[in-house]
């Protein structure tokens, strides 16, 4: 997007964990920009040196704990025709990291918005899980609190697409069980931690067999990967369902009810009986 003003803010993607996967770019925008908002600026430091090169910006910190604080002046320096370059400790700015009250005030303003494509622990969990990848969800972190957590784990299980989640070491094996709770125990799931770095490690199997597994000490940087919810079986169909698909071979197809109601019964491996019944259920319900 092409804003009215000279500013510009890059946000940076780093790498996640191996300082050889960063993009080509992030080198050259390191140097071409005149403030860098850091979420840490000690890691900051180290990945410069890792990248062999010197800064000349005004460097900033930029975390959750200042965000709100930090993000007017940000805004005046791209207001003033400044190049804002956003960094946070690992992946791409504003997914699950600070950056969007900064995206979003910028947007607000016409200021143009970039980012260097970076490397992603969300999708390289994706790749390595061993799960359907062709639709997915980013669920960020789930919540601290255990009935909150329980609670919001269960609005997405019936969800057919693969989830993903960040979780802290800490509270990996509570959310493991949590997610046997509210998806099923067999559900399959895939821990992935440390992703690109030294002691990497992908663990997969059922959420009851990753939750005993997690009840061990486990450490670093953890993304969880869990398989969608089945298709449901005719078993699980609902009446309304099972009236909808009989109006639709009647509309569609043209077929008598009673044909309908056969093909349907057919279709889903049902009693036909069970197929009238639901069909009178829905007329009756209007």
């Amino acid at each position: 997007m092409t804003g009215t003003v000279n500013g510009t803010l890059v946000l940076a993607g780093t790498p996640i964990g191996d300082p050889a996967d960063a993009p080509p770019r992030l080198a050259a925008e390191l140097v071409a920009a005149e403030v860098i908002a850091a979420e840490d600026t000690r890691r900051l430091r180290r990945l410069t040196q890792a990248l062999d090169v010197r800064p000349t910006a005004r460097v900033v910190s930029y975390f959750e704990g200042n965000e709100s604080a930090r993000t007017p002046d940000l805004l005046a320096a791209l207001e003033g025709g400044a190049r804002v370059l956003l960094v946070t400790d690992a992946g791409m700015p504003s997914v699950s990291d600070p950056g969007y009250r900064l995206v979003a005030a910028a947007v607000e303003r016409d200021i143009t918005v970039t980012a260097v494509p970076g490397p992603s622990a969300v999708l390289t969990a994706l790749a390595v899980s061993g799960l359907p990848v062709d639709r997915f969800c980013f669920e960020g972190f789930p919540p601290r609190k255990a009935g909150e957590r329980l609670s919001r784990l269960r609005e997405v299980a019936a969800d057919r697409r693969t989830l993903v989640y960040f979780e802290s070491p800490h509270r990996v094996a509570e959310t493991l069980r949590a997610m046997a709770e509210a998806f099923g125990a067999d559900r399959r799931a895939a821990v992935c931690r440390e992703l690109t770095k030294m002691y990497e490690e992908v663990k997969r199997g059922s959420l009851a067999e990753l939750a005993a597994w997690a009840a061990g000490d486990v450490r670093g940087e953890i993304t969880l990967v869990v398989e969608g919810a089945p298709e449901p079986g005719p078993q699980d169909l609902p009446p309304a369902e099972l009236a909808r698909r009989v109006a639709v071979r009647e509309v569609e197809a043209g077929e008598r009810r009673k044909e309908a109601i056969a093909a349907v019964a057919a279709e889903t491996g049902l009693p036909k009986r069970e197929v009238f019944d639901a069909v009178v259920v829905a007329k009756n319900a209007g």
